[in-house]
């Protein structure tokens, strides 16, 4: 329980990725668990996911949650109404003039740390392969 946080580089500009990602649409390619995100309005969306709790059956979930786009500084923070106090931001800056360096910032009273821990490292490497792939292909 607590707070956790982990950063990344993505060979991707600044700029670019902080697009990428404050665009919602684009959250179930890089958690796989999502399966769908719905704007409501404002900073408001609803997010169905897919998951395979320890004490339940495999099952999909929707919840509301919120997603706040900061775009000086190049930050996003979101939040999901729940037991857990779950939320986090993450911020982009720039490496050099082709790649860019990705911190998120978690917080939940979930116990399950090591749990945690990969679901963070997971998404990580979700965004970097997403939006790395993303940038390789050819403008049409």
């Amino acid at each position: 329980m607590g707070d956790y946080q982990e950063s990344i580089a993505v060979a991707v500009p600044a700029e670019r990725l902080f697009a990428y990602l404050a665009e919602v649409r684009n959250l179930p390619a890089y958690l796989p668990r999502l399966t769908s995100v719905r704007p409501k309005g404002g900073d408001r969306v609803t997010v169905t996911a897919h998951i395979d709790p320890p004490d339940a059956p495999e099952q999909d979930v929707t919840s509301e949650a919120w997603i706040h786009v900061i775009d000086d500084g190049r930050s996003l923070e979101w939040g999901a109404p729940g037991p857990h106090d779950y939320h986090g931001r993450l911020h982009v800056s720039s490496r050099d003039a082709g790649s860019s360096w990705l911190t998120v910032e978690l917080h939940t009273e979930e116990t399950g740390r090591r749990q945690v821990d990969d679901g963070l490292e997971e998404a990580l490497s979700g965004i970097k392969a997403a939006v790395e792939a993303a940038e390789a292909r050819p403008l049409q």
